[in-house]
């Protein structure tokens, strides 16, 4: 008999593993800053931020896409974007850069 090799895609990342992912790579950005309502904040204190806002949306928040649009975008007291100004100095929506950390973190495995 012939061994047969079964090939299988590796298991999808659950989705809370990717939103706290997303939260520590905040968290993890050397040299960056965070701008929310025009106040700048360290990285770790942004991660905190996100946390929060992600235990509060509760069961409105069960994806990453989901918690990128509702947690991860702006304010939802002022409706202002949260920023990142990265270590080159470049200032980016905090939105734009948590969507290509997903597409890179889900295109790695």
């Amino acid at each position: 008999m012939i061994p047969v090799l079964l090939l299988t895609a590796p298991a999808a990342i659950p989705e809370a593993q990717k939103i706290e992912a997303l939260i520590q790579a905040v968290a993890g950005l050397q040299g960056a800053v965070f701008i929310r309502n025009g106040s700048e904040h360290a990285p770790k204190e942004a991660a905190e931020h996100l946390r929060l806002k992600w235990k509060n949306a509760g069961r409105r928040v069960k994806t990453a896409p989901e918690f990128i649009q509702h947690c991860g975008s702006g304010s939802s007291l002022s409706g202002k974007p949260y920023e990142i100004r990265l270590q080159d100095g470049r200032t980016v929506p905090a939105r734009d850069w948590l969507w290509s950390e997903l597409k890179r973190m889900e295109t790695s495995r």
